[in-house]
């Protein structure tokens, strides 16, 4: 087979990358779940707002926006 499938220099390491832990990780208090939420709905009315301003502004300038020097 291929070298993808030996150790690297015959030495094997215990985890791969496929194998599951017992451990949670960090696990966010309903408090912090809320907050979580909070700040990407944030982000995202902020990011709408941004994305409704450049397009009320394309509009506004007309096609006159093109007709500039190269």
């Amino acid at each position: 087979m291929g070298r993808a499938d030996r150790p690297v220099g015959g030495v094997s390491f215990g985890i791969a990358m496929n194998d599951q832990r017992d451990d949670d990780g960090i696990v966010l208090t309903e408090a912090q779940k809320r907050a979580r939420r909070s700040r990407s709905i944030a982000i995202a009315l902020a990011l709408a707002a941004l994305v409704v301003l450049f397009y009320v502004m394309t509009l506004v300038k007309g096609p006159g926006v093109l007709n500039r020097p190269i």
